[in-house]
């Protein structure tokens, strides 16, 4: 995301930010789905060439984002944009943590996480990344739907 981040960043100035950060949410979605796929013969390189993509995901969804939200309001209300726009992920972080704790107490419980409990951990992961790939996937839907920032050359 480090990486990629500026780039995304100066690619959201020359196109659309709602399509590269579509882009990105659709990246995003796929890699959660592949990690929700993942057992324990699973290659550690493939998780993190999957992990990387993720990153890359993020870097084309988080700036242009950023770009596309502090474009659609006023100079004078950066401040209160920025303010919400960092609100807006504090919660989006909180609810994330919110739904591992959940269905990690539901299947695992409050015992030991020991070998022996690793296909419920296993199980308690995969379900969360399952909820993220739809809650995604309904991200991709809001992120196409907003209006555009910049106005079409006639």
């Amino acid at each position: 995301m480090a990486i990629f981040s500026p780039l995304a960043g100066w690619l959201s100035d020359r196109v659309e930010p709602r399509i590269v950060a579509s882009t990105g949410m659709s990246i995003i979605t796929v890699c959660l789905a592949l990690l929700s796929s993942i057992n324990q013969q699973s290659q550690p390189t493939l998780i993190i060439a999957i992990l990387f993509i993720l990153g890359l995901g993020f870097a084309l969804f988080s700036s242009p984002n950023t770009n596309a939200v502090m474009s659609s309001v006023d100079r004078r209300l950066y401040g209160v944009a920025s303010a919400v726009l960092g609100t807006m992920r504090f919660i989006g972080q909180v609810l994330s943590m919110m739904i591992v704790m959940l269905i990690s107490s539901i299947t695992i419980g409050r015992a030991e996480i020991t070998p022996e409990k690793y296909p419920m951990l296993m199980l308690s992961i995969k379900t969360s990344l399952q909820i993220y790939v739809f809650l995604c996937f309904i991200g991709i839907l809001a992120s196409l739907a907003r209006g555009r920032v910049r106005k079409l050359n006639s």
